[in-house]
């Protein structure tokens, strides 16, 4: 098995690709395959979060560019911004990680989510998509503790 312990500071041309799900994109160790076949090790360091494009080295000094997979997201566009911000904040408030763009907020898809959205006067749409939540205010992850 390839292993992997480095992600390189800047893009490279690549020899192979790692195509993954943002919920293995936030492991710092995981086994996966690349998209040609060949089985991979990654041992990164721990908080690591490989983001769509990174490139990893891998210890036969292969380049691994890593891809973003399309899974199943909701998505809700709004014109009335106030209306946007006010579910990034009901969202935000239950830790859901949130990618957002002009416009529009997308989410892991969930309907118990879609109905609360719903409820606040926005259409939500379920469709397939790559997705890149934001990494937070310091970095990423959920760091303070609820006592």
């Amino acid at each position: 098995m390839l292993e992997i312990h480095e992600r390189l500071t800047d893009s490279a041309s690549h020899h192979a690709t790692l195509t993954l799900p943002f919920d293995s994109r936030q492991k710092s160790r995981l086994r996966a395959t690349l998209d040609d076949g060949t089985e991979i090790g990654l041992f990164l360091p721990r908080g690591t979060v490989l983001r769509h494009g990174d490139c990893l080295r891998a210890t036969d000094g292969r380049v691994i560019s890593v891809q973003a997979a399309t899974e199943t997201v909701s998505t809700v566009s709004a014109t009335d911004l106030l209306q946007l911000t006010r579910a990034a904040y009901h969202l935000g408030n239950r830790h859901v990680p949130l990618q957002i763009g002009s416009g529009w907020l997308r989410y892991r898809h969930d309907h118990v989510l879609d109905e609360m959205v719903e409820h606040l006067g926005l259409q939500v749409t379920v469709e397939s998509a790559t997705f890149e939540p934001e990494a937070g205010a310091y970095g990423g992850g959920h760091h303070h503790h609820h006592d």
